[in-house]
């Protein structure tokens, strides 16, 4: 039985093509990896025909069954910076922080930015912020153990002291919307006197709006250049991802033909 499976296997790999060829609607920089190198197929899985066509992995069920993989281990060690949490409900208030809120922008002020964009002929342009929780700065002197698979175990006692905010802090919305609010400031802002989340920077006759959301800001201007420049500083100080044109906010569908904006069901 087990030589059957072995020719059928040899009969899977066979079938594929020996050289790559590139369709004329894709272009080499769209493809990943090397094409001259063909199929690779898993030692583990040769006596397995349909695993050559949907090779998956066992996602661990705990720590110890993921320390047992190498890519897991790996993939630990990438996304440590997004993935570590502190236990927030630890925290004392008064000692391990004071303040926890942070200004939302309204559904009405997005509303009015909207109205307000459409009168002026300008559209708006989304961005995110990637792991925005952990630019915040905290003034509170914050301790937490080691995070399980990365113990340092010549110093099993020690604790960390965080330097910045870290995702599960109470005052970690709070410090991200400082941080924001400071270098928007710094750049030429002004901030809104009834919405908190606004942020407006005039340059003669031209204007840019920021509105703040949490992690999500959309901005527009009646001056490209404001807009550029706006990417170009954000992009110096934090790690973000364009999204593009404003298509789908807070529960809004927004038509950039005409400028309809439809509440999404």
């Amino acid at each position: 039985m087990a030589q059957e499976d072995n020719r059928l296997c040899d009969a899977c790999v066979k079938g594929f093509p020996k050289e790559w060829k590139t369709p004329r609607d894709l272009t080499l920089d769209n493809v990943i990896g090397n094409i001259e190198k063909g199929v690779s197929i898993r030692k583990s899985l040769n006596n397995f025909c349909e695993a050559m066509a949907f090779v998956s992995q066992v996602e661990p069920k705990n720590l110890n069954e993921a320390l047992k993989d190498r890519n897991w281990i790996l993939a630990m060690q990438e996304e440590l910076k997004a993935r570590l949490v502190a236990k927030g409900y630890n925290q004392e208030e008064g000692i391990d922080y004071d303040e926890t809120y942070a200004p939302v922008a309204r559904l009405e002020a997005v509303i009015l930015l909207l109205a307000f964009s459409c009168i002026k002929g300008f559209k708006l342009i989304q961005m995110d912020v990637k792991s925005a929780f952990l630019n915040g700065y905290i003034n509170e002197e914050v301790f937490v153990s080691h995070p399980p698979g990365f113990e340092d175990h010549q110093h099993p006692e020690y604790m960390f002291k965080l330097k910045k905010a870290l995702y599960g802090l109470k005052q970690a919305p709070r410090q991200w919307y400082e941080r924001l609010s400071d270098f928007l400031t710094s750049q030429g802002y002004d901030k809104g006197t009834s919405d908190k989340t606004l942020f407006i920077k005039r340059k003669e006759d031209d204007t840019i709006l920021v509105q703040v959301y949490v992690d999500d800001i959309i901005f527009g201007s009646n001056n490209g250049e404001l807009c550029e420049t706006f990417m170009e500083i954000m992009k110096s100080e934090f790690e973000i991802s364009m999204m593009g044109e404003l298509n789908y906010f807070l529960g809004l569908q927004i038509k950039h033909q005409g400028w309809h904006f439809l509440e999404s069901s």
